[in-house]
């Protein structure tokens, strides 16, 4: 299988800040995820909106989260930090801001597999969601104008 993947803005800058070791762990995910679509990922995340999307771990505290619009088409939406400590560089607390929700899902957390278990296919994100995260995306991307 060969997955097209494409990176948002904010991914991208992401990506170009990542220290060496970082960037190698990331650069080697890609590989991965090109050639073996969603077994790439570790898992999906749980609750209304986020639950579409596929995150790894990466290099120590490093996680990358990825959405699908189809089997073979897949979007990097964020590469960063999973920090409880900061919340301004937490990977989680910025998919949440991108997704447009106040706080994290609640309820019970669980990590089921990227790939369904019946199928094997990732779990696809509508194109809206995805074209949402990609503008919010690029708008934190965007230098603030002075006034």
């Amino acid at each position: 299988m060969s997955v097209t993947v494409s990176v948002t803005p904010l991914a991208k800058q992401q990506v170009a800040g990542l220290r060496r070791a970082d960037r190698a762990s990331y650069d080697q995910f890609l590989q991965e995820l090109r050639s073996q679509g969603c077994k790439a990922l570790g898992y999906r995340l749980t609750g209304h909106i986020v639950e579409h999307l596929c995150v790894k771990h990466l290099a120590r505290a490093l996680r990358v989260v990825v959405s699908f619009t189809d089997e073979d088409e897949a979007t990097v939406i964020l590469v960063g930090p999973h920090d409880d400590d900061d919340p301004h560089m937490d990977v989680y607390t910025m998919l949440y801001t991108l997704a447009g929700l106040e706080r994290p899902p609640q309820g019970e957390r669980k990590k089921p597999p990227c790939c369904s278990a019946e199928d094997g296919l990732p779990p696809l994100a509508d194109q809206d969601l995805v074209d949402h995260l990609v503008t919010e995306s690029r708008n934190l991307t965007r230098p603030r104008r002075r006034r």
